[in-house]
C-alpha cells in the first residue's frame, strides 16, 4: 500500500461520494447515505461498537472500501491494535479463510492509520 493510501482513499471516497450526490434522480442513494449516516449514531450501541460490528461484516463481505471506511471510523472511535486484533480474529472466524486476503490489506492499513501511534 503507497505511504499516503489513507489520504487517497478518502480523498477519492469524498470526491465520487459528491458526484453521486449530486447527481439527477439520485433519491434512493440520497436515503441509503442517510440511513447509514443513522445507523452509526450512538443509540443503544455506542458508536464504537457499531463500527467494530461494521468492520466485522465488511470483511466477511469482502469489500475493501468498507473495511478501510471502518477502520477509519474504529480509529477515531479509540480501538485499540488489541481490539483489532480480536476484531480480525472475529471476522475470519465468521468468514472463514477467504477473508484472510482482506485481514492483510487491512493490516496494512490499520498500521498506516497508526503510524505516528507507539503503541503499534
Amino acid at each position: 500500500m503507497k505511504a499516503d493510501s489513507v489520504k487517497d482513499f478518502n480523498e477519492y471516497r469524498s470526491r465520487m461520494n459528491d458526484l453521486l450526490l449530486a447527481a439527477p434522480g439520485n433519491k434512493i442513494i440520497k436515503r441509503i447515505f442517510g440511513v447509514d449516516t443513522l445507523a452509526y449514531r450512538q443509540g443503544a450501541l455506542d458508536t464504537k461498537t457499531k463500527e467494530m460490528l461494521g468492520l466485522v461484516a465488511s470483511m466477511v463481505l469482502k469489500c475493501d472500501d468498507c473495511i478501510y471506511y471502518h477502520l477509519e471510523k474504529c480509529y477515531e472511535n479509540g480501538v485499540t491494535t488489541e481490539e483489532m486484533m480480536e476484531i480480525f480474529g472475529i471476522a475470519n472466524l465468521v468468514g472463514g479463510t477467504i477473508v484472510v486476503p482482506h485481514t492483510r490489506r487491512a493490516m496494512e492499513f490499520w498500521l498506516e492509520l497508526n503510524k505516528s501511534n507507539e503503541n503499534v
